[in-house]
């Protein structure tokens, strides 16, 4: 369990806590908003309160105990029947009850069970309780969406200083570098958006692990893959490799000036 948060009910601070991806609200604390003295064992030797928990297992648990639950659903609803949580959890392997110990420690269910048992409670505090949970998920959507913003502004910042310092524009390619036959079609892209062959690269970068698009950043990424696309067009038209070359040249300037202009592209190694 991890990431707790805490929601008001009524009147009656809830904990909600991440058990995996999933939330889990605590029961300790809404039952102290039912009136009497009651327990969480209550609930549970109530017959529809064991169905339900039985049905929810077989939907999200491929592990549940059939067999041990067959036997508890059996007894549920008579007098002298009684289980813990704990009991519950240990014979059926149940996944949607979880019993907690230390400082913030209680019974903390599944948030589809504990919707359930904030019926127990009342009607009305179910209501509240749905209530409050959907506002604490507006608001971590909202935080989330703030994060998402900071992060691509420190990218969008990364991408538009990256681009200054290593010259990103495509230089214009001379005729002699036109006339140039590559047996390799991949070089044809290469020196289209990064003005030379991979083994030129690798000339100049003896020291370099890997090679030249290992080494390209989000925005070349991005227009090598329009790049590939487009010069897969003009094999198909029939245009000839220097005039494939020059076009692909043109269209990767182009690209590379609109992607840095709008800052728009992520970098794809995941620097900040």
């Amino acid at each position: 369990m991890s990431k707790r948060k805490e929601i008001i009910v009524r009147d009656t601070p809830i904990r909600i806590v991440k058990v995996g991806d999933e939330d889990y609200i605590s029961l300790t604390d809404m039952l102290q908003a039912k009136d009497g003295d009651f327990f969480i064992s209550d609930w549970l030797r109530n017959r529809n309160t064991v169905e339900f928990l039985g049905i929810w297992e077989s939907v999200n648990n491929p592990d549940f105990n059939y067999g041990e639950f067959a036997i508890i659903k059996s007894q549920a609803g008579l007098n002298s029947y009684k289980i813990s949580v704990k009991e519950w959890v240990a014979k059926t392997n149940a996944i949607g009850l979880v019993a907690k110990a230390g400082r913030y420690g209680g019974t903390y269910a599944h948030k589809d069970l504990a919707f359930e048992f904030g019926m127990w409670i009342s009607p009305e505090f179910k209501i509240y309780l749905i209530k409050e949970f959907q506002r604490l998920k507006e608001q971590e959507q909202k935080e989330l969406g703030w994060d998402i913003r900071r992060n691509l502004a420190r990218i969008n910042y990364r991408i538009h200083t990256d681009a200054i310092k290593a010259n990103l524009i495509p230089p214009e390619l001379t005729q002699k570098q036109v006339n140039l036959v590559y047996a390799n079609e991949a070089d044809v892209l290469n020196m289209a958006l990064f003005g030379m062959t991979a083994k030129q690269w690798r000339d100049a970068n003896p020291n370099e692990k890997g090679n030249i698009r290992d080494f390209a950043n989000g925005a070349q990424l991005v227009c090598l893959a329009n790049l590939e696309s487009l010069n897969a067009l003009l094999i198909n038209d029939g245009v000839l490799q220097p005039e494939r070359l020059m076009r692909l040249n043109q269209v990767a300037r182009e690209q590379m000036r609109i992607l840095l202009a709008d800052h728009g592209v992520k970098r794809l190694e995941g620097g900040e």
